[in-house]
């Protein structure tokens, strides 16, 4: 068989729409599966910014480049990947005689590190990508979508303690808004390329939620799914990140409701407000009046005060966990020489 025939047999997934959902519990457990594979994900959107930056990717040159940089960002990965590596210049020659665009780069990588496990469906677990479904679908139109929801305060109040995001209830109510509005468009265009699951739900029954996703990727599921703990990959990241502790350990049905201590009243409200008509779609009962205000003082005030925190949130992190410091700053450092680097070509 073909190296051309091997790769149409591999389907590419998307899981969406946000991270601090639960998504590294499912992936990991879904790893446990002969013929699927997701590795650490490349969250492309970071570099996204920099597209425009690299012009004409007709340009055999500015394409090159592009799969130089890209492929530069999965060597930074703060979790490598398992016997995957790339050589640019053979990369390049792969898919440069085919559409070309950032997605199919990142695509070409996941169907590289697919056919590496022997695995049919591979899955890239870089949420964030859902506001570029167009292009995704554009890029391949058989992808399939794993949307998993979580409840919105819970999800707030972990983004809220998380370094990738904000450090305000407001503002990261903003961005959960904006990742659900993709993920519904996506829904209303491609429905049938869409599983919808809650995290609560996983979280009360793993093994129906766990079967539901296996139906819909057409895997079969394993047993060896419900025992987290013999994850390898699980018991390695839970130690290099204060993100991903948890990940090793089953989940606490109890910390469904852990938001109503760890958000003030003021802010389940606020999250309550912004994030209304998708609690009604996913079925989620408010706990308040939901009429927090929303304007010009109280954005800014989320703003200012956000900034300061992640300035000493980036402080405290080098201090307690310097390793997860070191390499996730080595990650950002990596993607701003690319950017200099081209302004530099530019100029």
């Amino acid at each position: 068989m073909s190296k051309a025939d091997t790769e149409k047999k591999i389907q590419q997934v998307l899981m969406i729409p946000l991270r601090r959902c639960g998504s590294h519990a499912l992936r990991l457990r879904l790893n446990f599966i002969s013929g699927f594979y997701s590795p650490y994900p490349l969250h492309i959107c970071d570099m996204m910014p920099l597209l425009p930056l690299y012009r004409d990717l007709a340009d055999d040159t500015n394409y090159f480049q592009l799969v130089a940089d890209v492929l530069g960002l999965q060597s930074v990965s703060l979790v490598k990947w398992p016997g995957v590596s790339f050589e640019a210049n053979e990369f390049f020659e792969r898919i440069k005689n085919r559409p070309r665009s950032i997605h199919a780069i990142v695509n070409e990588i996941l169907k590289e590190a697919a056919s590496v496990h022997k695995a049919q469906v591979v899955m890239d677990k870089s949420l964030d990508s859902i506001r570029y479904w167009p292009e995704l679908m554009k890029a391949d139109p058989e992808m399939l979508f794993l949307n998993v929801v979580r409840d919105p305060r819970a999800q707030v109040s972990s983004m809220n303690r998380a370094i990738i995001y904000e450090f305000d209830s407001l503002l990261n109510s903003q961005i959960w808004v904006r990742a659900f509005e993709a993920a519904e468009s996506l829904k209303k265009a491609h429905p049938e390329r869409v599983l919808s699951i809650r995290y609560e739900d996983f979280i009360q029954n793993e093994e129906i939620t766990l079967k539901k996703v296996c139906a819909f990727l057409k895997l079969k599921f394993v047993p060896e799914m419900m025992d987290i703990s013999r994850s390898e990959e699980a018991q390695v990241i839970s130690k290099q990140s204060a993100l991903w502790e948890s990940n090793v350990l089953a989940p606490v049905k109890a910390n469904i409701d852990k938001f109503k201590k760890t958000l003030t009243e003021a802010e389940i409200e606020c999250i309550e407000t912004v994030t209304a008509p998708f609690m009604k779609i996913y079925g989620y009962e408010p706990l308040t009046k939901a009429g927090f205000k929303v304007d010009a003082a109280s954005l800014k005030e989320a703003r200012e005060q956000s900034d300061e925190k992640k300035k000493l949130a980036w402080a405290a992190l080098k201090k307690a966990k310097p390793q997860d410091y070191i390499l996730r700053k080595k990650r950002a450092d990596y993607i701003e020489m690319c950017r200099l680097n081209l302004i530099k070509k530019e100029g």
